[in-house]
């Protein structure tokens, strides 16, 4: 495919570097000295130089001393009672790296991995009970979230999973933490759902709490034909009809304020209803006047190979997804701490840096202001072996660990499940592979190239996975 032959171009210039030099001497410093004393500081500065054998052995022999081996990463039974604290011994490290963080970013480097969705769930409830994060933020529609977590004791878990996130994420690993949420909503402490992305996915709400079918049809045909036009290629067909299309979301937004007793009835375990449905429906007009126009150019262009249309549309997105964050967190849940659910690429904090990513443009992490990334902690998941999934649960091998790769150099601890953390590091004979480019692969077979003290500030490596078991 004409896609793939450009993903390979693209990861065909990623960089890295297996050789470290340490304590090399300055040559200029050394021009004024005279030739005996020129000729031992060369010496000396040759037997300084390490191999990249040698280097490596220093690395790994610093992570098999400083990284944490968490001892599982299946989710704990949670009948209502309190989880033992006990349970999460394993996780106690993370108290003094996260105690004055406000945001917690769990990314993932694959959709498709079972382990993945077990480790983010396990870590979620600690986060949850043990340090009172109660917000957790998908990378899925704020109105789709909105619509899960408004029935969440109303229906079984599964639906609320269905209803709420990416179909990406429906399967049996994800269902424990939604099983999770909505026993908790009986507790002095719920964990809230709530999700930032821009996107459609399918609709949101079906509109009988405008108590006016004919408005309600409209809006049902309106989500139809956005998502009709954004898969299409017809861009003068779609500017004719989009005024008459937003036209319709600002009537249905303009009914908000006048049926919030309606909307409350509809949604009675979401209570910010109002303020997140008039948003949800700004974000579709801003998506219907600007972003599918996008889309569609990008589905014109990207049959004659050229990708830039749709890497404009994937700045779009994360600048939308960023802001659509900010706004949770400093006008609907101002004095909460959030989890944000999400692939890597969109929570990584330089990701116009990585060589070799199909999406070499600034996204959602990077777009934050300084002081949400002072007070927010990122967290990177790789794996190193076994199989994963594209977002069409196919099955893809993952390729094995180059050698001097963050996956190679995290399995030194020949342990399931490596954390180590790299927030609070100085660079240091043994780490500094954390500090220089390494390569590391997206979904398991392209390789990136950055620095991961960089992009993160831990990583989470699972030694073997597998694809999920999906839910259909």
């Amino acid at each position: 495919m004409k896609k793939d032959r450009k993903r390979k171009v693209l990861l065909s210039i990623a960089l890295t570097s297996l050789m470290a030099l340490n304590g090399v001497t300055s040559v200029s410093a050394a021009v004024t000295a005279n030739e005996e004393q020129l000729n031992i500081e060369l010496n000396s500065t040759v037997k300084q130089v390490r191999s990249s054998n040698e280097t490596l052995l220093d690395w790994k022999k610093w992570v098999n001393d400083h990284a944490y081996s968490l001892s599982s990463i299946q989710p704990e039974t949670f009948n209502g009672q309190k989880i033992p604290s006990s349970e999460f011994e394993d996780l106690e490290m993370l108290k003094p790296l996260l105690h004055d963080k406000r945001i917690v970013f769990l990314g993932e480097s694959s959709h498709g991995v079972a382990q993945f969705n077990l480790a983010k769930t396990r870590l979620i409830q600690f986060l949850h009970q043990e340090m009172g994060y109660n917000v957790l933020a998908f990378e899925s529609g704020m109105g789709n979230v909105m619509n899960a977590q408004g029935k969440i004791d109303k229906q079984a878990a599964l639906q609320t999973m269905k209803d709420g996130i990416f179909g990406v994420w429906w399967t049996k690993e994800t269902l424990p933490l939604f099983e999770y949420a909505k026993t908790t909503y009986t507790t002095k402490q719920p964990l809230v759902l709530t999700g930032f992305d821009i996107q459609q996915q399918g609709a949101f709400t079906n509109g009988d709490w405008l108590h006016n079918p004919q408005l309600a049809q409209q809006f049902s045909e309106a989500e139809k034909q956005l998502a009709e036009w954004s898969s299409g290629k017809d861009l003068k067909g779609y500017q004719k009809e989009k005024a008459t299309i937003i036209n319709v979301y600002k009537q249905v937004k303009a009914q908000v304020q006048l049926k919030e007793k309606e909307l409350q009835a509809a949604y009675p375990n979401e209570p910010h209803i109002v303020k997140l449905m008039e948003r949800t429906l700004a974000d579709r007009i801003r998506l219907a006047n600007e972003y599918v126009e996008l889309t569609i150019q990008a589905n014109i262009d990207l049959e004659q190979n050229n990708i830039e249309s749709f890497l404009q549309t994937m700045e779009w997105r994360d600048q939308a997804m960023g802001e659509n964050l900010l706004w949770l967190a400093e006008k609907v849940y101002p004095t909460e701490k959030f989890i944000v659910w999400a692939h890597n690429d969109h929570i990584r904090k330089a990701q116009s840096d990585v060589m070799g990513s199909p999406y070499p443009v600034k996204l959602m992490g990077e777009r934050l202001p300084d002081i949400y990334k002072k007070y927010s902690y990122v967290l990177g998941l790789y794996m190193g072996s076994g199989e994963t999934a594209n977002n069409m649960g196919e099955p893809m091998a993952v390729l094995p660990p180059i050698k001097g790769s963050i996956e190679d150099i995290l399995s030194t601890k020949n342990k399931p499940y490596t954390f180590i953390d790299m927030r609070n590091r100085q660079n240091e004979r043994g780490n500094s592979w954390m500090f220089e480019p390494r390569i590391g692969y997206s979904w398991g077979v392209m390789q990136e190239s950055f620095v991961p003290r960089d992009q993160y500030d831990g990583i989470l490596l699972i030694d073997k996975v597998s694809k999920p078991h999906y839910v259909k």
